[in-house]
């Protein structure tokens, strides 16, 4: 089996960058299963229900989402209604929605988990404890298992990829933005990397107009966010996986530009 798992999807240029782009890499790389995070989808700020049925009809499976997963607030109770999107499971109990699900797909299932860090981010619950907790309740049905770790600090995220390697097929950064160097097969066979990056604006500082932040930090006064225009980019990674044993073969980071819409 073959997983494509894409980067953070930024705004509307994001979204236009999984219409150019997703069709291409599912041919390219034999895909079986699309997974995306896109907390930021909406402007920037969180999903909307129209959005992510956007993004399912472009050819997405499943949505994983983040720390801007409340941005939308009528995101609460469609998030409870869609099976296919999930925050992350370390929101206290109450919370809309769920942390983890499952992809069931010719015959085969996957599971996903999404989890919040908590270094420079909102004080949630442990991750490492709730990540084991969930493993275990997933490997009920399936050794096939993805984590969306989102997370500010490497540190955090790859002590997870470390605590979680030979009980899940991949532990994949999200939240930063920018795509790292470090994609691996670590000891026992967890596919790892510390940032997937992101779909969005290339010409942009983390999906931002460039001029607007580079402003915040000579001036040091607050600035509106507004989403950058220009060439546009996927970032992403293909997992290649085991169907019996749940580890996986293989992780290939995929970077792609085009020209998007002014």
């Amino acid at each position: 089996m073959n997983i494509l798992f894409i980067g953070d999807i930024v705004g509307n240029p994001g979204r236009e960058a999984i219409s150019f782009f997703l069709k291409e890499l599912k041919d390219e790389y034999s895909i079986d299963i699309t997974i995306a995070n896109a907390e930021n989808a909406a402007g920037g700020k969180g999903l909307t229900k129209e959005i992510a049925e956007e993004l399912y009809a472009a050819g997405i499976e499943f949505i994983t989402m983040g720390n801007h997963v409340w941005d939308q607030r009528t995101i609460m109770k469609y998030i409870d209604e869609e099976t296919r999107l999930i925050r992350p499971a370390n929101y206290p109990i109450g919370a809309p929605g769920k942390g983890y699900g499952m992809i069931r797909k010719s015959g085969r299932k996957v599971g996903v988990i999404n989890l919040s860090g908590r270094v420079y981010l909102p004080p949630l619950e442990d991750p490492f404890s709730m990540s084991i907790r969930l493993v275990n309740e997933i490997a009920k049905e399936t050794q096939i298992i993805l984590v969306d770790i989102h997370a500010e600090a490497t540190s955090e995220k790859i002590a997870l990829g470390w605590f979680l390697d030979g009980k899940v097929t991949a532990v994949l950064g999200t939240h930063t933005h920018v795509q790292t160097a470090d994609a691996r097969l670590l000891e026992q066979g967890t596919a790892y990397i510390t940032d997937v990056g992101m779909t969005g604006p290339r010409d942009s500082v983390l999906g931002v107009k460039k001029e607007l932040i580079i402003n915040r930090f000579i001036t040091q006064m607050p600035v509106k966010f507004e989403i950058a225009p220009g060439p546009i980019q996927i970032n992403a990674v293909m997992i290649s996986v085991d169907d019996r044993s749940g580890k996986a073969l293989q992780i290939v980071p995929i970077q792609k530009t085009a020209q998007g819409k002014k």
